[in-house]
């Protein structure tokens, strides 16, 4: 490493480790060394403190031990010019600066600092879980930390969007003489946020800390390493993290030493000024450190190409961008050239399976008149049909592969989707008609990617578009009488009418000994999968995660165990599962991973149990929010008392059948409440428990103490109270 590069880095981090030493002694002669200190919605304290020291940082006094320790390891400034084939004292300053910042991090929000509006701040451990999912599935590949502005707003949104384009997450940090990217992207009216993939963090360096806390705590959640274990955390970060930084213009010595301390973790920085120094050496990341990349047409290939990241850049034959960064995208009516369905037209899509002569493959045909003909800002009728066929194909596939046209069409630019069958809404927007969007397109993007995704069952696509009312009214009524037929198919299925289940250990690669086992009556714990999704998963990729199960001789028919059941379980989750429980919350229930919509949680006092979804950051009665709770239940162990679920499996007849069912809710929150009253009350009423059940069930604004709970409970008589003990 160059004399300039090192010394840049250890001043910048003399200046991060002078501010928290600084900041501490104040903080301790205002509020003692007992003060409460940390950061919003996180069970891991100071997460880098947590993961390379080994702290649990509680109080004020927690955090003299990691000041004093980044003191010991900051290098000083070399004396005189030279050379180092290795990072070295580099590092050494990156790690102080990781742990400094963070001290500084903490003690802002201890004095109540606000957090700039449009920036994140902190990132809490929900919405890591959130994006989980999109982790293990390939569809977030990896992250960008971007630091400062770009030359110009021109340059700044051709990049993003070239990030976006491939999926990648892009975390905006710095600024340069008050400037941010995220000012740029303000001005040139780009949608910011989680769901398009671009999060305004902080305006300051200081920001860079919580994007590396933020992959620091997957080393912890995902990875399941112990906190103290610095060496595997970071080794995590470096081979299953795919992060980078991009910087800006000449790179000062605090961006410096925020670059060590993320090439400390394994992460890359390129750098697009001419007179940034190249650090070449690898091992500490994989392949460079710190690259120049001048030519801005090239920087996005450059940053993928050194990190070594792994993406899919779609390749479809429309006129907008095409990526699942722009699923999340909205289009408002003040930027919208046409709308269909929702309260405005009639709408609907229906994929329905044919014989193989009888659909002309990439046949797309559009009856009726295109959006150029739509008044703008207007509605039109449209209907969206897809003839499918295939040798493998069954009509119990078709709901399945009709609800990919959600997501198929979302990851077009300018385009927005929301509904399925006869009750979808959808906008094109202006830029995107300007662009030559048209509705053939539609037909395009669903033939391409039904393909790509099925083509273990599709042989053939061809895709009508109507937009004449009297077209759309005469094929109508067929697709109705399909949907209500897949319903009935649906609800009729039962655990006892099959003799097979279906695995699925998609998220092995972060909780290695987790099985899912979906069955008719209980989805995947993620929500995204029930049992007919496993089954063309299967037909899809024989050699997938989504495997057959047999369930084979029944063990305990109330417990919901199964001789074949137990071996595969036992099998696949490298012989650490012994015993699966189907139907049981106590008794060898399912393994989770971190992927689960909600955390189903004993509450013994009310003799009952209560169910938290990932939204609600609130507090519950058993003292612990769904962040704390996430850190305990996930990582692939039985924890009898606690499971994740989808929330649907709530209104299952097998929902903890084995401790009595549905009867044993006492609390949820009110949003998952009033989001699934109805289904919940047509339960109850099956359960025997009465149609005014789900108002005995007990809400965040009823209580959320366990003595407010217990008063509740007894007030309206809650069933729970009455049935046999749990223990």
């Amino acid at each position: 490493m160059s004399h300039e590069v090192i010394s840049a880095v250890i001043r910048g981090a003399s200046g991060f480790v002078s501010e928290a030493d600084e900041k501490l002694t104040a903080a301790l002669a205002k509020h003692g060394p007992d003060k409460d200190v940390g950061f919003p919605q996180t069970a891991f304290y100071l997460p880098m403190a947590c993961a390379l020291m080994g702290i649990e940082a509680k109080k004020l006094s927690d955090l003299q031990p990691i000041v004093e320790h980044c003191k010991e390891i900051l290098p000083p400034v070399p004396a005189k010019k030279l050379w180092l084939p290795y990072l070295g004292n580099g590092l050494d300053a990156g790690a102080a600066t990781l742990l400094s910042s963070e001290v500084t991090c903490a003690l802002r929000y201890l004095d109540g600092e606000k957090i700039e509006e449009g920036f994140e701040g902190f990132m809490s451990d929900t919405i890591l879980r959130e994006l989980g999912i999109q982790l293990v599935d390939g569809r977030m590949p990896g992250f960008a930390a971007i630091l400062g502005p770009a030359p110009s707003n021109e340059i700044a949104v051709k990049i993003i969007r070239e990030l976006q384009k491939r999926s990648i997450l892009s975390f905006i940090i710095a600024n340069r003489d008050g400037k941010s990217m995220f000012d740029q992207l303000t001005e040139e009216g780009v949608e910011m946020g989680w769901s398009t993939y671009i999060v305004p963090v902080g305006r300051d360096t200081h920001a860079g800390i919580y994007v590396l806390d933020w992959a620091m705590r997957g080393a912890l959640t995902f990875g399941g390493h112990k906190q103290g274990d610095f060496a595997n955390c970071l080794k995590y970060c470096r081979d299953r993290i795919f992060a980078f930084g991009i910087t800006f213009g000449p790179i000062p010595d605090d961006w410096y030493a925020v670059g060590a301390a993320a090439i400390l973790m394994g992460f890359p920085v390129i750098s697009d000024h001419e007179s940034t120094p190249e650090v070449r050496p690898t091992g500490v990341t994989l392949y460079e450190a710190l690259v120049r990349e001048t030519d801005y047409s090239k920087l996005v290939s450059r940053c993928i190409e050194v990190r070594g990241v792994k993406v899919k850049v779609e390749e479809i034959d429309i006129p907008v961008s095409y990526a699942a960064a722009f699923e999340g995208e909205r289009v408002r009516r003040e930027d919208m050239h046409v709308e269909f369905g929702g309260k405005y037209s009639t709408a609907f899509e229906f994929l329905r399976m044919r014989d193989l002569d009888e659909v002309e493959d990439g046949k797309i045909e559009l009856v009726g008149s295109d959006i150029d003909k739509a008044e703008p800002g207007g509605a039109m009728d449209l209907a969206i049909v897809v003839d499918v066929a295939g040798r493998k194909m069954q009509t119990d596939f078709e709901g399945i592969l009709e609800r990919q046209v959600h997501t198929y069409l979302n990851h077009a630019m300018g385009f927005m989707h929301t509904g399925q069958r006869d009750i979808i809404w959808l906008r094109i927007s202006k830029n995107a008609f300007e662009q030559g969007f048209r509705l053939a397109h539609i037909g395009k993007i669903i033939h391409a990617k039904l393909h790509e995704n099925f083509a273990g069952i599709v042989d053939k696509v061809a895709v009508t578009v109507y937009t004449d009312k009297k077209d759309i009214e005469k094929i109508l009524p067929e697709a109705r009488k399909a949907f209500d037929a897949r319903d009935e198919r649906i609800a009729g299925m039962s655990d006892e009418s099959v003799d097979t289940f279906y695995s699925c250990t998609i998220c092995q690669s972060y909780a290695p000994n987790h099985v899912c086992v979906i069955t008719p009556e209980r989805l995947g714990l993620c929500g995204a999968y029930n049992w007919l999704d496993g089954k063309a998963a299967f037909e899809i990729s024989p050699s997938g995660p989504n495997q057959p199960i047999k369930k084979g001789k029944t063990i305990d028919e109330k417990l919901g165990e199964w001789q074949g059941v137990n071996e595969f379980v036992y099998t696949t989750s490298n012989r650490t599962v012994e015993h699966f429980s189907a139907y049981s919350l106590m008794e060898n229930p399912m393994t989770s991973c971190g992927c689960f919509e909600c955390i189903l949680a004993i509450v013994p006092e009310a003799n009952g149990v209560m169910i938290v979804n990932r939204e609600y950051g609130g507090d519950t009665p058993i003292g612990m929010p769904f962040s704390t709770l996430a850190g305990s239940v996930g990582g692939g162990a039985q924890t009898p008392g606690f499971l994740g679920v989808g929330r649907l499996y709530l209104t299952s007849k097998k929902f903890i059948s084995a401790e009595g069912g549905l009867g044993r809710l006492v609390w949820m929150p009110k949003e998952l409440k009033d989001a699934m009253r109805e289904r919940l009350v047509t339960r109850a009423k099956e359960a025997g428990l009465g149609e005014d059940f789900v108002d005995k069930i007990a809400d965040e604004t009823i209580c959320t103490d366990s003595e407010g709970l217990m008063e509740f409970l007894a007030k309206v008589e809650h069933p729970a109270m009455s049935m046999a003990s749990l223990f």
